[in-house]
């Protein structure tokens, strides 16, 4: 199965005050969102990552939290992104599934080339619901930032069957 998250901001004790997620400390939400990405995702499964793995002073290494991460991890660099040794990264893709062509990218403002079809990003959270929600169909943009997926990667399948509604084409 192939699936997106991103912005987990590993480590991060001030994204819980500025995104108002529900923890207590910087420990129960690195223990929580790790669980509920091993939970989901298998070794077997394909994570596209659009940015953000950890941050702050005492975040740690960003490979440590990779590692700990199950799944075929492919990482789209977000701005927080500093110090990958050892982790590959694109700066975007074009990837092509169930015959819809998606750019994966940080955040939509990073599309300066001027890419037109369905945009998978993270980098917004929560913050601007109205304008980045899960699916915006006007903008044709997917906001995969973890506070809109409740701290769990969301598969392709999910992603496509809502466009499908929207375009009117649920067959099912």
């Amino acid at each position: 199965m192939i699936y997106f998250i991103g912005d987990l901001h590993l480590g991060h004790t001030n994204i819980i005050r500025y995104c108002n997620r529900p923890f207590k400390s910087t420990q129960e939400m690195n223990d929580f969102m790790v669980a509920k990405w091993n939970e989901t995702i298998s070794n077997n499964d394909t994570v596209y990552y659009l940015g953000d793995i950890a941050y702050g002073r005492d975040c740690g290494s960003r490979k440590y939290w990779w590692d700990l991460l199950n799944g075929n991890k492919i990482l789209i660099k977000g701005n927080h992104d500093r110090d990958l040794q050892g982790i590959p990264y694109h700066k975007y893709l074009i990837k092509r599934f169930n015959n819809i062509e998606f750019l994966l990218i940080h955040a939509p403002e990073y599309n300066d080339f001027g890419y037109k079809g369905w945009l998978i990003h993270g980098h917004h959270h929560n913050n601007y619901p109205e304008l980045y929600p899960l699916i915006n169909y006007e903008n044709k943009t997917i906001n995969v930032s973890a506070e809109v997926l409740s701290y769990k990667p969301i598969s392709l399948e999910k992603i496509v069957q809502r466009i499908a509604i929207c375009r009117g084409n649920d067959e099912e």
